[in-house]
């Protein structure tokens, strides 16, 4: 493993029959950040993070987390990470701290030792006045705050978080955003984060990787990612004109030297450019020579959204999900009827 790397694959591959889901995926996490794991339902995302955490077998290449061998030396590997779910893994039945005491038991902890690392987490997470109560009356926040507690009472070196705010309120969401800042800064954890939200990945995290189809398209820090594009957005919205002057219209802004893409869709232009500031000022004098007229027109720098749907495409993703996506729909229904 290169010195630094907190988790390095080579080849990682991981084939469900005649379904490659990881394809020969190679990244390399380094000590100490935040790294966001991107893609789309279907991706490879949660099969890479079983394959790390050791919960699946991979089907070919190399795997190395915190120095262990994924294959080779699973039980390492489960004593250097914390791994904390998609789905909320609590009792509701014991209290916060029953909960941590079980974790805690499973890592072998026991005696003072836990009995001090529980306090810690607890009042890391903020959680202390709510210790003694049953987890049926902690709230959706609460609830996550508990679940990355559990997967920090055994001090782990690498904390894998998987859509650590799904389902939750944006102020909830911004809240767990401070926690995972603060797990970083104060303990020195390597986190691994998966995530839908754009926004999240852009706000936390060091560096993202954006996988589709098991495959890495692209990995680099977000301001990177969003340079990368090369270009400013803007969206004209034109007044009601004849086509054949519209298409005009859009002959000649192609022609432009700033012009990088132009999508048209109706009265509505999407238009990718080099210079914003010289391209809206050429926009307002080429819908006059074309005799068309703007009702609005706005721009915008590259979001990293912008740069996710660049590499896994705008279209609907007709598969809905991967098989663990199914698996989780499932356990959430039977929770449901329950």
């Amino acid at each position: 493993m290169a010195s630094g790397s907190a988790v390095v694959t080579d080849g990682l591959t991981k084939r469900f029959g005649s379904l490659t889901a990881v394809n020969s995926l190679s990244l390399e996490v380094e000590d100490g950040e935040i790294f966001g794991f991107l893609g789309p339902n279907g991706a490879g995302k949660t099969t890479t993070i079983l394959m790390l955490v050791t919960l699946i077998t991979p089907s070919g290449g190399m795997a190395r987390v915190a120095g262990y061998d994924v294959v080779r030396q699973p039980a390492k590997v489960r004593e250097a990470i914390g791994y904390v779910s998609q789905d909320i893994a609590v009792d509701e039945y014991l209290t916060g701290r029953e909960n941590l005491l079980v974790e805690g038991h499973l890592h072998h902890m026991k005696g003072g030792a836990l009995g001090r690392s529980i306090d810690e987490v607890l009042q890391t997470v903020d959680m202390g006045e709510w210790a003694g109560k049953l987890v049926a009356n902690y709230s959706g926040g609460m609830r996550r705050r508990l679940d990355i507690a559990g997967g920090l009472v055994h001090h782990p070196k690498i904390l894998f978080l998987d859509e650590p705010t799904l389902g939750l309120d944006p102020q909830t969401r911004s809240a767990i955003w401070e926690y995972i800042r603060k797990l970083r800064n104060e303990y020195g954890l390597t986190i691994f984060i998966t995530t839908h939200y754009m926004d999240e990945a852009d706000a936390l995290c060091d560096r993202v990787a954006i996988i589709d189809h098991g495959e890495i398209k692209a990995a680099d820090t977000p301001e990177n990612l969003k340079k990368s594009m090369g270009s400013d957005l803007i969206e004209v919205v034109l007044k009601p004109a004849p086509p054949e002057l519209v298409s005009r219209l859009c002959e000649s802004l192609r022609g432009l030297p700033m012009m990088v893409q132009l999508q048209q869709k109706e009265d509505r232009l999407n238009l990718s450019v080099k210079n914003v500031e010289r391209a809206i000022p050429e926009i307002f004098a080429q819908a006059q020579g074309a005799g068309v007229a703007i009702d609005s027109i706005s721009s915008k720098h590259p979001s990293l959204n912008d740069v996710f749907l660049a590499f896994t495409g705008r279209g609907l993703r007709e598969e809905g999900g991967d098989f663990w996506t199914g698996r989780r729909a499932q356990e959430r229904a039977r929770r449901a009827r329950s």
